[in-house]
């Protein structure tokens, strides 16, 4: 993979890319690459192999600048039309996991005739009465100054995973990923922190603007984004299809990366 600056409006926007073909723009969420971690992880290689894979860094995530000006949602839509722009495309598959979902989905019911395939993994974004996202924001704090147990059962199949230890260590992490982590939860809390947290209360009334193909990811075990959320996207979106990932919680690129990138990629092909 290599990985570069564009400039947008005087903005520097990272973007990794790999592959060829299809293009596929990636948006990324918190246990991901542009999130925690630096360096693509197995699904982002794996997908790569089968496409164009392109992922840019949310802005103040990873190595993009800082957008002062970006305060909601709406913001980070224009933001990304100006990176799609950028990049002179103007057809193309979008991808999203977690709140890069929410951003992939806010995209395609705004501009439809854009996207010609939407993949959302485990995405967050939408209000569904009774059934609210977690508050991610209470436990990006350690429990008792200490232990990650809370964050982690949010974003894992629970809190003592051997992949949800590995990328959330009770211990102070090198200066990298603590940054990489500061730097996304920052991002999430421009447009997420209000409760409930991490959605749009008009978006889901405006799913059946997108009417292409379109994949919903979710794991069975995600403590962060209630199934409700899953089949609420299904419902609405036009000509979508549910995929239940056993096993998983709600980081399922790093749970099961060979299997979602899989899925993906099949999807994509059909």
């Amino acid at each position: 993979m290599t990985s570069s600056h564009i400039d947008i409006n005087g903005r520097k926007v990272w973007v990794t890319e790999q592959g060829r073909g299809t293009p596929v723009i990636y948006l990324h969420g918190i246990a991901d690459l542009h999130g925690i971690d630096a360096e693509p992880g197995a699904f982002h290689m794996a997908l790569g192999d089968q496409c164009r894979l392109i992922a840019p860094a949310h802005p103040g995530c990873a190595a993009s600048d800082e957008d002062e000006a970006l305060e909601t949602i709406d913001d980070v839509v224009f933001h990304y039309l100006r990176v799609l722009d950028a990049l002179d495309l103007d057809r193309f598959a979008l991808a999203g996991s977690s709140f890069g979902g929410w951003i992939a989905a806010e995209i395609a019911v705004r501009y439809p005739e854009r996207v010609e395939k939407l993949a959302l993994i485990g995405p967050t974004g939408l209000a569904v009465p009774g059934h609210h996202i977690g508050d991610i924001f209470w436990y990006a704090q350690p429990d008792d100054g200490v232990r990650y147990d809370g964050l982690r059962d949010l974003l894992f199949e629970g809190p003592k995973t051997e992949i949800g230890m590995a990328v959330i260590p009770d211990k102070k992490d090198d200066i990298e990923r603590e940054m990489g982590k500061y730097k996304v939860f920052r991002f999430a809390s421009l447009i997420g922190f209000k409760p409930p947290y991490l959605y749009n209360p008009k978006l889901r009334s405006r799913l059946d603007r997108y009417r292409n193909p379109a994949l919903v990811m979710w794991g069975a075990e995600d403590n962060l984004v209630p199934r409700a959320h899953a089949d609420a996207y299904t419902e609405g979106l036009g000509d979508a299809r549910l995929e239940t990932v056993e096993g998983c919680g709600h980081s399922l690129i790093v749970e099961a990366p060979e299997q979602i990138a899989r899925s993906v990629t099949n999807f994509l092909n059909e």
